[in-house]
């Protein structure tokens, strides 16, 4: 007989969050567990592409700006890894030719202060187009 638990956590889809900032990384893994997401967050890009789960993750939210290397950076190492799923970018960028330049690479684009149900909406558009 199936493990009940096993099966559950299956079918979870798992989002790979890198973002420095502790309040922001740990606000965000808190609003996408409670919408049932299984979440692996990482302080860096570099903890991130080491962890050995990270091509099985269905969708990356990746900040933009961190010391060792960007989220556009991270996002082009996971798809030089052969990882091809949705991402997203928090970024306080707000010029037009940011957006349209970063557009060809994510599925969206939040701009900080990250609205909760904005995140939400995104997230789960991401995980159902796997």
């Amino acid at each position: 007989m199936p493990d009940p638990i096993s099966s559950t956590k299956q079918e979870r889809p798992y989002i790979l969050l890198v973002a420095e900032e502790s309040a922001l990384r740990r606000s965000l893994q808190l609003t996408l567990r409670a919408r049932g997401y299984d979440v692996r967050a990482f302080a860096s890009c570099a903890h991130a592409l080491a962890d050995p789960t990270v091509l099985q993750a269905t969708c990356l939210i990746t900040d933009h700006h961190m010391a060792e290397m960007s989220g556009v950076d991270l996002l082009r190492a996971l798809r030089a890894a052969g990882w091809h799923r949705p991402a997203i970018l928090l970024t306080t960028q707000r010029a037009a030719y940011f957006q349209q330049q970063q557009q060809a690479l994510f599925a969206d684009i939040l701009q900080k202060p990250i609205l909760e149900h904005r995140l939400c909406t995104c997230v789960d558009h991401a995980t159902k187009e796997c």
